[in-house]
């Protein structure tokens, strides 16, 4: 490279850094204008004065307080004055006392108030009280002077402007007040509440996390794509699950809603349900003949057998629940209203009682969810092994239309709760025409032994809907809640906790997807199926992280509780927005220490146990 191309290159580089520095210059100073900076504001004396008193009432929390005594010394006054003439109040022994220079005087005149036997350098407050029947009645005594303060003998000489209203022809008084220390300083109010409230955040984190656990620990296995990846299907099968799982929940929803009401129905409660054992011994019984022909005509009756006793058990298990959820539900009730740890354990009664009867049908849903999947697979199995080529195209033809049908009109019907459409026939009817037609034409182009991605078309689901209601901040949660259950520590438990499952359910869905792959060779190599997998090969290596996560979303969950108090959470944060918005800084002030000690002690919890499991 000659000189010439050299000093071009260089002049390039040079306007190249210009015009870096220039597209930064303005990037910049758009950004300014966009975000309102005006540093000539923090100047003004008004915003610095309001700042500093924020910061000194920040700095000074109201932590402790003393025991006021109140020190009262009186004197009458006639207004307006008749010619009567009033005595000065006669001195009592080491008392302080006020005189006056006259004691019958017209409305708004000015008079001096003298005060004797205070303490030194005492703060006393002037108080004029018409004649009422109310003592109490105490209105600030204008003052010529800014305040009254006594000096190194305790005495203090004041002028003050009468009132001009609420006139009598009784005699008026002048109240001189001093609030006085004494004893040993104890807790304030201020903490007093703090301390109750941030008991109240922490159980409010501890519930919400509690409950998350339960619904993030089989998402995270889901979310998992090492897990899901593996997870296939035939075209047939596929369209059997989808086809028939919305009316398992369904099935399932209700057989567990009847058991529960029959429970109760021995204890009192409820309405018994002459068909529940039916509902739940039909599918029951249909299950056990098509899993046992799928496994051979010798193992009918054993797999029949295994199955009716797995059925037995859960029916007994479901009416023993619900028969003990109604009597904890009365016992709870009456124990409630008592005081003390009496009422503390009747509530918790109560809850815990509510909790199962309205948990069961939703197990029932669960249950009925998976369960009507497993036999629509062994239909399907035994249809593809058995039945020729041309039956099991039509069997998926069939079921994909079902499908459609089903899926279209259920999504479709969700969205005319939520927008109101309108009418039903154009809003449900037609879209599950279209979707049968669609799944159709899909069936008819499609093989219907095609491997179908089962796993990893669940895994996307799950994901995003972990995804869509992680973004949605728990603030704005709470506000719906709020609405749902009223303002207080419930709505924040459930907002916290619908975020705590999202959330904890990406977290461990990580963590699953980062294991080692060697004891799932093995156990697998042993032929155990996908449960007993997870149970031997992945729950082992995942207890210890799991734990430090859950111990990690309590700590988030208490800080988060602060800001949810905004919108109606409950917990220290609506004590909190409460002084703020009061310009209480002292209490305030108490408050944002309390959350920094808790948050700072379940750090320093969470890393010890962190370290004893790791």
């Amino acid at each position: 490279m000659n000189e010439k191309e050299k000093s071009s290159s260089s002049i390039l580089r040079t306007l190249g850094k210009i015009a870096l520095i220039v597209a930064i210059v303005i990037v910049y100073a758009y950004g300014l204008q966009v975000t309102k900076v005006d540093l000539e504001k923090p100047q003004e004396g008004k915003r610095q004065q309001q700042l500093t008193n924020i910061l000194r009432g920040l700095a000074n929390p109201d932590l402790f307080e003393w025991k006021i005594d109140r020190v009262v010394a009186e004197a009458p006054v006639l207004i307006p004055c008749d010619g009567q003439t009033l005595a000065a109040p006669a001195p009592v022994e080491g008392q302080p006392t006020i005189t006056l220079s006259t004691y019958c005087a017209e409305p708004g005149e000015t008079i001096t108030v003298s005060g004797f036997g205070w303490a030194r350098n005492e703060d006393v407050f002037l108080f004029f009280i018409p004649y009422t029947a109310d003592k109490d009645n105490e209105v600030a005594l204008k003052l010529l002077d800014d305040r009254v303060v006594t000096d190194n003998q305790g005495n203090f000489t004041v002028e003050a402007e009468l009132k001009n209203d609420r006139l009598s022809d009784k005699p008026a008084t002048i109240r001189a007040v001093a609030n006085r220390k004494t004893g040993m300083p104890g807790p304030s109010e201020a903490l007093k509440q703090t301390w109750e409230k941030i008991i109240e955040t922490v159980f409010l984190a501890l519930i919400a996390t509690t409950f998350g656990i339960f619904l993030a620990v089989p998402f995270s296995f889901l979310a998992a794509r090492n897990l899901m990846i593996d997870v296939n299907s035939t075209f047939v099968k596929f369209m059997a699950s989808l086809a028939v799982v919305p009316i398992g929940g369904y099935l399932g929803y209700i057989i567990f809603k009847s058991l529960t009401d029959l429970g109760r129905s021995f204890t009192g409660g409820g309405e018994a349900s002459a068909s529940a054992l039916l509902w739940s011994v039909l599918p029951v019984l249909g299950f056990a003949v098509l899993k046992g022909s799928a496994d051979g005509g010798s193992k009918l009756f054993a797999t029949l057998r295994r199955v009716i006793i797995s059925a037995v058990i859960t029916v007994v298990v479901v009416l023993a629940l619900a028969a003990l959820a109604n009597v904890g539900r009365g016992t709870g009730t009456d124990l409630k209203i008592e005081t003390g740890l009496t009422g503390v354990i009747g509530n918790f009664i109560l809850i815990l009682s509510d909790a199962i009867l309205l948990g069961m049908p939703v197990l029932g849903f669960v249950i009925g969810f998976f369960l009507i999947s497993s036999m629509a697979g062994s239909v399907t199995e035994m249809v593809e092994d058995r039945a020729s080529e041309g039956v099991v195209r039509i069997v998926a033809i069939v079921l994909a239309a079902i499908a459609g049908m089903l899926w279209f009109g259920v999504i479709t019907a969700v969205l005319n709760w939520l927008y109101q459409f309108g009418d039903l026939r154009y809003v449900i009817i037609a879209p599950a025409v279209i979707g049968a037609v669609l799944l159709t034409g899909i069936a008819i182009a499609s093989n219907p032994h095609r491997i179908i991605p089962t796993g990893m078309f669940i895994y996307y689901i799950v994901r995003t809907i972990m995804n869509i209601f992680r973004s949605i901040e728990p603030l704005v949660m709470v506000v719906a809640f709020a609405v749902w259950v009223g303002i207080g520590p419930f709505a924040g438990v459930m907002a916290l906790g619908l975020h705590t499952i999202v959330a904890l359910g990406k977290l461990y869905s990580e963590q699953v997807e980062n294991i080692a792959v060697g004891p799932i060779e093995a156990v697998t190599a042993t032929g155990a199926n996908r449960l007993q997998m997870i149970i031997y090969a992945v729950m082992p290596q995942i207890v210890p992280p799991y734990i430090a996560f859950t111990l990690y979303r309590w700590d988030i969950n208490v800080r988060m509780s602060t800001i949810i108090g905004f919108g109606g959470g409950g917990g220290i944060g609506f004590l909190l927005s409460q002084n703020i918005n009061l310009l209480k800084y002292r209490q305030a002030s108490v408050n944002m220490i309390a959350i920094a000690i808790v948050v700072a002690s379940l750090d320093y919890l969470s890393a010890k146990v962190r370290e004893k499991i790791t």
